[in-house]
C-alpha cells in the first residue's frame, strides 16, 4: 500500500462550437510517436502551476463559479479556485495555441513565459466565460493523484490563435472539432464519457449556466500515468491527461468530424 499523498489540483478545458444544430468539442491527435497514449484525441489540461494565481487577467472569474470551485471536499481556498480557472486557460493556449483572453483600454502588463503569446496579441487571460462541469479525484493508494476540474468555454472566447503550436512533430498533430457523441468518441474512456454526457446534459437545456457541479465517483476516475509512461520534450507529466480518448483519427475524418481551421470564420477575427 501506497502512503497518502493528497491530490495535486489540475485543470481541464473543454471548447464548445454551438455554431450549427449540434454542438462540437475540440479534441486534439496526439503524436504517433509519443509512448503514452499515441495517435489519441485528448482535451488540453494539466496540473496549475504555482505562478498561475499571479497572472492578471481582464476580468475576474464569475462569482457564481468560485463558489462552485469552492464546494466539494478536499477544500480549497478563493485564490486556489482562480488558479484553477487560469490553468485552463494557459493548458488550452500553451497545447493547442488558442487564446481565451480580451484586448485591455489601457496598456496590458508584459507577461513572459507560458503568457507570452497573450502579451504580442495584446490581451490578457479572460476566465469570465469559464463554466465548470465536473470534478474528479484519483482515488486514495496511487502514488500520482490529481484532484482535475473540468472547465467548458464557448469557441467564440477564443480571442488569438499561436500558429506553429499544432504540427506533425509537435505533441499534437491536429485539432479537430468532434461532434459529442459521434464515431471517434464511441470508445472513450468511461470518464471522459461522464463528463460529456454532463456538458451535453447542461448544452441541452439552452445556454451555459453555473449549475453546481457533478462530483465523480472514485470508480469512474482516470488512470494518470506515471512519470515512466511520457517522454514528450518541455512538457510536464502531467499536462494534457486529465482525459483521454481511445479511438484513433482515420485518414479521413469520420462524421462528425470538422477540422479547427473550418470554426475560424465563425469567430471573428484571431
Amino acid at each position: 500500500h501506497h502512503p497518502y499523498f493528497r491530490p495535486k489540483d489540475a485543470a481541464t478545458l473543454i471548447l464548445v462550437d454551438r455554431t450549427s444544430a449540434t454542438p462540437k468539442v475540440l479534441v486534439g491527435k496526439r503524436h504517433d510517436k509519443v509512448v503514452f497514449m499515441p495517435g489519441k484525441f485528448v482535451f488540453p489540461g494539466g496540473r496549475v502551476d504555482k505562478s498561475d494565481n499571479r497572472v492578471p487577467v481582464a476580468a475576474p472569474i464569475p462569482k457564481a463559479l468560485e463558489e462552485n470551485l469552492l464546494k466539494g471536499s478536499p477544500k480549497i481556498t478563493p485564490s486556489r479556485a482562480r488558479s484553477l480557472a487560469i490553468a485552463a486557460i494557459r493548458e488550452a493556449c500553451e497545447e493547442t495555441g488558442l487564446c481565451l483572453g480580451r484586448k485591455c483600454d489601457v496598456a496590458a502588463p508584459k507577461l513572459e513565459g507560458a503568457w507570452q503569446a497573450f502579451t504580442e496579441a495584446g490581451l490578457l487571460p479572460d476566465p469570465s466565460g469559464l463554466f465548470l462541469i465536473a470534478r474528479a479525484i484519483t482515488p486514495p493508494g496511487r502514488v500520482r493523484r490529481f484532484d482535475t476540474r473540468f472547465f467548458t468555454a464557448d469557441a467564440s472566447a477564443i480571442a488569438h490563435r499561436v500558429e506553429g503550436v499544432v504540427h506533425a512533430d509537435a505533441e499534437l498533430v491536429d485539432l479537430v472539432w468532434v461532434e459529442i457523441g459521434s464515431e471517434p468518441l464511441a470508445k472513450a474512456h468511461a470518464m471522459t464519457k461522464n463528463v460529456l454526457g454532463e456538458l451535453d446534459r447542461r448544452l441541452a437545456t439552452g445556454p451555459l449556466r453555473h449549475d453546481e457541479a457533478r462530483c465523480l465517483q472514485h470508480r469512474e476516475v482516470l488512470h494518470h500515468p506515471e512519470p515512466s509512461e511520457l517522454r514528450m520534450p518541455s512538457t510536464e507529466p502531467t499536462q494534457g491527461l486529465p482525459v483521454r480518448f481511445e479511438e484513433r483519427v482515420e485518414q479521413r475524418p469520420p462524421s462528425g468530424v470538422g477540422s479547427v481551421l473550418g470554426i475560424r470564420s465563425s469567430l471573428g477575427s484571431g
